[in-house]
């Protein structure tokens, strides 16, 4: 059966699906003075602000990001500041900002200047608090000593001005303070994943509580007198996780409740900031379920759902006096509706929709449904019919969530009511390994990756088809994080179901997969290996490989679409990249779109625009769905950049002794001195920068002294070089905030780093003799024997990420250069690394002077240095 489009309701634009909406997340300032929302600056999502009863119109930009949106924000408890995070093109290292809603605009921009709180590179920063009697101030974590373990820092807004509290030398992940701002407790993951809560008692720690690797062991915050601590907790004999009071003194743990139904486990809890008591509890069941303890805000709550008939009803935010509050109503065919309420006056004021341009009566119903799966497990589910159409052999797209340790909802779903109008029954399922059933229904994923977890979703299908509600030729699948794998896992483990496959930010290989999560995550590494499996242990590698859709891939035989972010730090570009190899190795067609400013997930409204366009398409060719021919010419253009030749993908080439020399020397170095101009430039942005390098003998031998001036300050380094050799002996740098020296022993680097005054010993183990490493190391590989085609192999010691790097030189072309102090013959030469870094130098063939040298900066986001010599 096709669908005619005189059947179903009017086909929605894309663009107002998946395009900025005109404002949300509204909240109001603690002093009820300001609200404060999200709202798109040169189509671009960013903070505005205005004064509590004036009109939207009159709001004024806070933030004006030109790529991606703001995630979100919330005030600090004096109302005098927003604070927000941002990364850098979706690479996950996220700094915390401060602005003030009174400031006026900077001189040449139309918001005022934001105050960096976290002020460091490469790091990922964690928020624990902000405390009601020091409101200037917030606690976070920052992980620049240790890329695996924050260090707990004291932060005030104001100014920026940080107070390091605590190194995290033991494995800690969290911490607790008190209701008077009082630093209490600290969560720790134990080397074999069991989650301990301790008791901080000055600079000592005491083990008072914990939770196995399969076990949730939360503190949520203390009780008003400051004696108890709310947990939640489903440690021991407990199935659902519910809400205690434990004593920290006496380890005394006294049940506050569990799910009156006992079906789900607690979802989440509100506690006043006025009275810190107990407001109410909240389950996730079918859809949510609500438990009032304070009875006035019970009847505030049945007031407004008087008022808003059959709405769900969110409290976003409210003012410190709790008079005032933020609502949004919401259902699966309204993503929401704000409002003002005046709890005295009993007055709502409407605010605003979103996404104001959706017709609401074009949208579907989600329902609630349950299935059994090929071991007769339940699985609860969500399914979303297209409107005004008999549900009878329909095609099908199964929505497989990420996670795998998280759940789908019942609400307003942007994929679900988009593909609905596309004409597509719409399944999306919370297969065993979901979370919020309970610990057994959770337990029940162990190791399933591919396997049960599989048949939960293929079963969804089956049952559909039973029904008459799917037609069975025209099975589709789209999935991203876990869902991508699962998508990966339909068209392997089964490839005769589905009919066509996009796969986003997918999982191939689950060995990769693992070898390559953040270092932040080490918190959670014994979790992942416990639940998924150890790839270190020949039996968990072998069930791995098994359920390796890479592994596989001779077996599809569905159309695929392949989405990636290249900065995914969750899921590497290697993951995408290598499926589609595999696939184009045996002349299978296959789509791969790759956003370079983009991580786990696309973020940027074009990129969605250009992936959503895409996938209706690819999806209404293999199914028989509608899709909307159009787009505006902005997405046309932004999709034939995302588009890849799938012939140019290329892994990164693995080391093989073989194919590269051991550099050897052919000359020494000779004393001199050489001046540079360099710059990095970065789209418009351009830093000038003027180096200075001079070698001379040492007493040890060799060294090579660099002085970089850059518009915001200088940087120092030396290193110190065996003569004839030329390996590294002794290497430091000074920049601002950063001192570094250590010395080579053996196959060791050995020595200290300073950091914000912040001293740590420094020691790796390089594999390796280093060479070519520090300043100087482009002078060094202009002594070795230079021809075309001439190649070597060697490692290096990247300081700031503590990565030993395996560098590849090889001699490309013979090359005319054009510089300030002349024009030259020169070497051309590649240096890539197993890192992905590419830089490319030019040296001169007469005298071997370093000319031109020029590196992507991929940590900068692509942004480009080059260097010329100059004297």
């Amino acid at each position: 059966m096709t669908i005619s489009t005189q059947e179903l309701s009017q086909l929605i634009d894309r663009e107002i699906f998946f395009g900025n909406p005109e404002i949300l997340g509204a909240q109001i300032s603690p002093d009820g003075r300001f609200m404060a929302f999200i709202k798109p600056l040169d189509e671009v999502r960013n903070i505005w602000v205005k004064e509590m009863g004036e009109p939207f119109e009159n709001a004024k930009p806070l933030t004006d990001e030109k790529k991606r949106p703001i995630p979100g924000f919330f005030w600090s408890r004096d109302s005098r500041f927003i604070l927000f995070v941002k990364d850098k093109d979706g690479d996950e290292d996220f700094n915390v900002y401060a602005v003030d809603p009174d400031s006026e605009p900077t001189a040449g921009r139309p918001v005022p200047d934001s105050i960096n709180l976290t002020n460091a590179e490469k790091v990922q920063t964690q928020i624990y608090a902000l405390p009601k009697t020091e409101p200037d101030f917030i606690y976070i974590g920052i992980n620049d000593r240790d890329e695996a373990w924050h260090d707990l820092y004291k932060v005030r807004i104001s100014t920026g001005e940080k107070q390091l509290l605590r190194e995290n030398t033991d494995r800690f992940r969290g911490w607790v303070f008190d209701n008077e701002g009082a630093l209490r407790l600290a969560v720790r993951a134990a080397a074999n994943g069991d989650t301990e809560i301790l008791r901080v008692e000055g600079d000592s720690f005491t083990k008072i509580y914990s939770g196995n690797v399969f076990e949730t062991a939360l503190p949520i915050r203390f009780h008003r007198h400051n004696r108890l601590v709310y947990l939640q907790t489903n440690t021991g004999d407990r199935d659902r996780t519910q809400l205690v009071l434990f004593d920290p003194e006496t380890l005394e743990e006294t049940p506050v409740e569990e799910d009156p139904l006992k079906r789900v486990d607690l979802k989440s809890t509100l506690f006043s900031e006025l009275t810190d008591e107990l407001i109410v509890t909240v389950y996730e069941d079918e859809k949510l379920r609500i438990y009032w303890k304070d009875p006035e805000f019970e009847a505030d709550y049945q007031w407004l759902k008087e008022q808003l008939p059959g709405m769900e009803i969110s409290l976003d935010s409210l003012t410190r006096d709790e008079k005032i509050w933020v609502i949004t109503a919401f259902s699966d065919t309204e993503p929401g509706r704000t409002y003002l309420f005046d709890r005295d006056k009993k007055e709502l004021d409407f605010q605003y929709r979103i996404r104001e341009k959706l017709p609401r009566h074009a949208l579907s119903e989600m329902k609630p449904i349950t299935y059994k799966s090929s071991d007769g497990l339940e699985i609860p589910a969500y399914l979303t019919l297209p409107k005004d159409f008999q549900p009878k052999g329909l095609p099908l797209l199964v929505i497989p969530h990420g996670g795998p340790w998280h759940r789908d909802s019942w609400g307003y779903n942007p994929l679900a009511q988009f593909f609905a109008n596309r004409g597509y029954a719409v399944l999306q399922m919370n297969f065993r390994g979901s979370t919020g059933y309970g610990k057994k229904f959770l337990d029940a994923g162990n190791g399933q990756w591919g396997d049960l977890m599989q048949d939960d979703i293929t079963w969804g299908v089956k049952y559909l088809v039973d029904q008459g509600i799917a037609d069975p030729k025209r099975v589709g699948i789209l999935g991203g994080s876990y869902g991508g794998y699962a998508t990966l896992a339909g068209v392997t483990f089964t490839p005769d179901l589905y009919a066509g496959a996009v796969a986003i930010v997918a999982p191939s290989n689950l060995i990769t997969l693992l070898n390559s999560i953040p270092p932040y995550w080490e918190t959670y590494r014994k979790v992942f290996l416990e639940r998924m499996g150890d790839p270190e242990n020949p039996e968990g590698r072998e069930k791995m490989e098994r359920q390796s859709p890479l592994n596989h891939a001779d077996k599809i035989k569905t159309p695929l679409m392949v989405v990636q972010g290249a900065n995914d730090p969750r899921v590497k570009k290697a993951e995408s990249d290598q499926i589609v190899i595999a696939l184009r190795e045996r002349n299978y067609p296959v789509v791969y779109l790759l956003a370079e400013d983009e991580g786990h997930g696309f973020q940027r409204p074009v990129n969605n625009m250009a992936m959503y366009a895409e996938s209706e398409k690819f999806l209404a060719k293999h199914l028989g769905g509608r899709f909307q021919e159009e787009m505006k010419p902005e997405v046309e253009n932004r999709l034939r950049e995302l588009m890849v030749d799938v012939e140019t993908v290329e892994m990164p080439k693995k080391y093989d002794p073989a194919d590269y020399s051991t550099p050897q020397p052919e000359v020494d170095l000779k004393p001199g001195k050489s001046s540079y101009e360099a710059s990095i430039s970065l789209g418009d942005q351009n830093i000038p920068m003027n180096v200075t390098s001079q070698i001379s003998e040492d007493q040890d031998g060799w060294a090579i002294t660099e002085n970089v001036q850059t518009p915001r300050g200088e940087m120092r380094e030396m290193s110190v070089l065996e003569k004839g050799a030329l390996k590294l002996k002794k290497r430091s740098f000074e920049q601002t905030g950063i001192k570094v020296f250590y010395e080579i022993k053996g196959n060791r680097a050995v020595g200290q780093m300073v950091v914000n005054d912040a001293e740590k010993p420094l020691e790796k183990e390089l594999g390796d003799e280093n060479f070519a490493d520090g300043t100087g190391s482009f002078y060094v590989i202009a002594t070795l024997p230079l021809k075309v085609g001439y190649s070597a192999s060697y490692t290096n010691f990247e300081v700031q990420t503590d990565t030993v790097k395996r560098m590849f030189l090889k001699v490309t072309d013979e090359e005319i250069v054009e510089i300030p102090f002349g024009r030259f013959e020169a070497w051309k030469i590649s240096l890539t690394s197993d890192q992905g870094d590419e830089t490319t130098v030019w040296i001169d063939r007469k005298d071997r002077r370093v000319l031109k040298i020029k590196s992507i900066l991929k940590e900068m986001g692509g942004a480009v240095f080059t260097s010329r010599l100059t004297a």
